[in-house]
């Protein structure tokens, strides 16, 4: 098997590349990123991509056509990942996560590909009250990213997939440790300031609710949706990914975090404006079509990786947030330095260059 994963050099790739090397053996995985992040490795041992066959650099929304031959199966994590860049790079967001999107998929289509896994979000929901939201309720995107995940789906519902499967995994909010770790994710941001400042600073009043799930629970279910047969939800299907028990309010993710970091303490701004973006999540679906694929890491398991990982790399700086592990302030370096334009385009790589992968017996 052949599999393409695009965004393979962000904070799911590293965990996902790992997760199919050690489960598919001798598939051919190849990752496709423009590398904003390649350099923000946190404690790896081993450069992620060496557990690849190859590695291609270049911009997504000039994606060569060519990457796609032989291929059975695309894994879609490339985007612009989260609210602060989307909201900075709104026009930008809509290209990549979306023009760019539906541009893949129709290549892989007429390409022979047999299996497309677009990483979508339950960010779509927005600001949700009452019950748990599934597949068939309304949707509220509150920012550029929500919306661009919407479109994608919206789009790739109606693209003639000549037969190719397409599914479109509502992830809940990353968290968890990884070789490119970002630390502008409520949990991991929660366990960087126990382990830096021993004061967990919670910027909204603690009720907003959020579903969450491991990096290494996301590489689960992708592999599951490469496999996934046309019976278990047809040509195109969207589905929640995580599961039920993973629905936690900000201030109890804050606390646990404080429980495992000894001397740790919470800080609530009980005075904040009610954040928006809280919704409740039903994974009832994805618990019947993938109910060997579920979720299997804890809360407990999560923060415990994350605190092993952050005090084995010796990390101690309590003005993280301003550091290069939140991807905004990343792409503000490479700017100032004149390396990225506002259209977030290289101004030194007009085109994509594919690297192959050297042997190891070759040296």
């Amino acid at each position: 098997m052949r599999i393409l994963i695009t965004g393979n050099m962000g904070y799911v790739g590293p965990v996902l590349t790992r997760f199919l090397r050690d489960r598919l053996g001798d598939a051919e995985l190849i990752g496709f990123d423009t590398s904003f992040f390649g350099h923000s490795l946190t404690g790896a041992g081993l450069l992620p991509e060496a557990l690849l066959d190859r590695q291609a650099f270049g911009d997504i929304r000039e994606f060569p056509a060519e990457l796609l031959n032989g291929v059975d199966a695309v894994v879609h994590l490339s985007a612009i990942s989260n609210d602060p860049m989307g909201n900075k790079f709104e026009a930008v967001t809509s290209e990549i996560n979306r023009d760019a999107t539906v541009r893949i998929a129709r290549l892989a289509a007429e390409r022979g590909v047999k299996s497309f896994v677009f990483a979508s979000s339950c960010s779509m929901y927005g600001y949700a009250e009452g019950g748990a939201r599934k597949e068939s309720d309304p949707t509220n995107p509150l920012t550029a990213y929500a919306r661009s995940k919407i479109g994608s789906e919206t789009a790739l519902a109606e693209l003639d997939r000549k037969g190719m499967l397409i599914t479109s995994l509502r992830f809940a909010t990353a968290c968890g440790m990884s070789d490119r770790l970002r630390l502008d994710l409520v949990l991991n941001d929660f366990v960087a300031c126990a382990i830096t400042s021993g004061k967990i600073t919670v910027l909204s009043d603690g009720t907003p609710w959020r579903p969450l799930i491991d990096v290494e629970d996301m590489a689960r279910a992708i592999l599951w949706a490469i496999r996934r047969k046309r019976e278990k939800g047809g040509e195109f299907i969207a589905v929640n990914a995580g599961r039920d028990e993973s629905n936690y309010q900000v201030r109890d993710l804050a606390e646990t975090v404080a429980r495992h970091v000894p001397g740790a303490t919470v800080s609530i701004n009980t005075n904040a404006p009610p954040d928006k973006r809280s919704y409740r999540v039903d994974f009832t679906l994805f618990r019947s079509l993938a109910p060997d694929s579920m979720p299997q890491v804890t809360l407990d398991q999560s923060i415990m990786r994350l605190r092993e990982g952050l005090l084995g790399m010796g990390f101690a700086d309590e003005d993280f947030r301003a550091s290069p592990y939140m991807r905004l302030k990343t792409l503000e370096r490479h700017m100032a330095a004149g390396r990225l334009g506002m259209d977030l385009r290289w101004r030194f790589r007009p085109h994509a260059l594919v690297v192959q992968q050297i042997p190891q017996d070759a040296a």
